[in-house]
């Protein structure tokens, strides 16, 4: 249902006796099922509830979320979305990853690089604007250009009248359009997080059981002039915790679920873009694997890229697999057709066949370009940082002189500030470590569109049309 990265809503699960399914869903704040709570579950999700449990969330800009549990700014998170900060705190005397971290004074929480946290503070539809300035008679590009035009005046308008970060989110594939505006923080400090061991006993089986039997945690605290914030909001402990049959409601910054994808949406994931992923991410493990192995300095450098790139792995193989089986293929296209025929059937909705026709079309073009996209766009024919950072340096001289309206999104005004702190920050670069993914990614690079004048124009020409994200 949460399409665009940036959305912010709650997850609903009853927790019932093992033997029986659970019931869940996904919704916005502003947008619960309060009829459903109250029949169903005799819960009254009211206003203030709900601003309550929005404003105790937040969003980590390393990805994740995280919920604020104590008056004094304290920040409660899994210990994956705190090993980013974990990973660019280490040296070779210190393995935080590893070994963990522990503040004991106020004193000892160490300020992160680069890290910034985002609490949503207000959402407000600006549907009807944005549509408004998309005539019927406009071409699609020109369409696009008038879209972004506007949303970066409403998140311009938002952020100099609130000096809140203000971004336009598009909801339902462009059916919705709303204004979120978020308060930021980027005095961010660790105060503790536990040996990696602790955090992911049981591996891949119990991460993804309940109940698990670890301490997947992290801990942080917030700062605004160099002194802990004191929120309003924040979620309290249960000392009895959560109870069978008892409702349940998880807060935070989802991902997507993809169970929308038509079948020619799979027949690419299937035949190209799982594939191709997959000959990277092998390429990748095998190659930070035998790194990694030739010194413990090594393996604390290349820990947390490691970790990364076989969850990748591991999610499309089991994608793939789904995939690549005849019966799940099966029900997914008799569930297509028979969508399809309801809305055949009925004459308010038998125009909306169309929609077919431009996903399979969108998806030929999808497969023609993914791999240019993918090698210089994405960074997998230059993997290190100093080419995103190059890259991002390059188009900033280029975008910030232009109107807001025009740049492309990540260099808007609403946007620049959260760019700029991570871009400025102090985290550590090794040189070896980027020489190697370097070398190993430009040998990529040559593997799949060969070494040729006009495979490298074709991929650089792509790379400037692109209006993709820097990194």
């Amino acid at each position: 249902m949460l399409t665009r990265v940036g959305c912010l809503g709650f997850v609903l699960t009853l927790l019932l006796p093992l033997n029986v399914k659970a019931d869940e869903g996904m919704w916005l704040f502003n947008n619960p099922p309060r009829k459903l709570l109250k029949e169903k579950y005799q819960f009254d999700a009211t206003d203030v509830w709900l601003d309550h449990v929005q404003k105790s969330s937040v969003r980590f800009n390393s990805g994740g979320s995280g919920s604020f549990v104590s008056a004094d700014g304290l920040v409660m998170t899994n210990h994956h979305v705190g090993a980013d900060a974990l990973q660019k705190f280490g040296d070779k005397d210190h393995n935080y990853i590893r070994d963990g971290f522990h503040a004991r004074t106020p004193a000892e929480e160490k300020r992160c690089h680069d890290l910034e946290l985002n609490v949503l503070m207000s959402i407000e539809d600006v549907t009807d604007q944005v549509n408004a300035a998309v005539k019927p008679e406009m071409k699609p590009d020109q369409a696009f250009a008038a879209r972004r035009k506007i949303i970066a005046e409403i998140e311009k308008k938002s952020q100099d009248e609130t000096k809140l970060r203000s971004n336009v989110i598009t909801l339902y594939q462009g059916g919705m359009y709303q204004l979120y505006r978020f308060k930021r923080y980027t005095d961010v400090r660790l105060v503790f997080a536990p040996e990696q061991q602790i955090a992911f006993y049981g591996g891949d089986p119990d991460n993804f059981e309940y109940p698990r039997y670890d301490l997947d945690i992290c801990f942080f605290r917030v700062y605004e002039n160099d002194k802990p914030i004191h929120p309003e909001h924040y979620l309290k402990w249960s000392k009895a915790g959560a109870g069978e049959g008892e409702l349940v409601f998880v807060s935070g910054h989802p991902g997507r679920t993809d169970r929308l994808d038509t079948m020619d949406e799979l027949h690419y994931l299937r035949d190209h873009g799982f594939p191709f992923a997959l000959r990277r991410l092998f390429r990748y493990e095998t190659l930070l694997s035998s790194y990694s192995a030739r010194s413990d300095e090594n393996a604390r450098k290349a820990k947390e890229f490691l970790f990364g790139v076989q969850n990748s792995r591991k999610l499309r193989v089991g994608s793939l697999a789904g995939l690549l089986d005849p019966y799940l293929m099966s029900k997914k296209e008799d569930a297509e057709r028979a969508l399809r025929d309801a809305i055949a059937n009925d004459p308010k909705l038998k125009d909306s066949l169309s929609a077919w026709d431009s996903v399979a079309q969108a998806e030929k073009v999808r497969a023609a370009h993914a791999k240019d996209m993918t090698m210089l766009e994405q960074g997998a024919g230059l993997m290190c940082q100093q080419f995103s950072i190059a890259r991002t340096l390059l188009r900033a001289a280029e975008e910030k002189p232009k109107p807001n309206g025009e740049r492309l999104r990540e260099y808007t005004d609403s946007n620049l500030a959260p760019l700029e702190f991570r871009l400025f920050s102090e985290e550590p670069i090794y040189n070896d470590f980027e020489i190697l993914k370097l070398t190993d990614a430009l040998t990529f690079l040559i593997e799949e569109m060969g070494l040729t004048t006009s495979s490298c124009r074709k991929c650089w020409s792509a790379n400037r049309r692109s209006n993709g994200p820097t990194s």
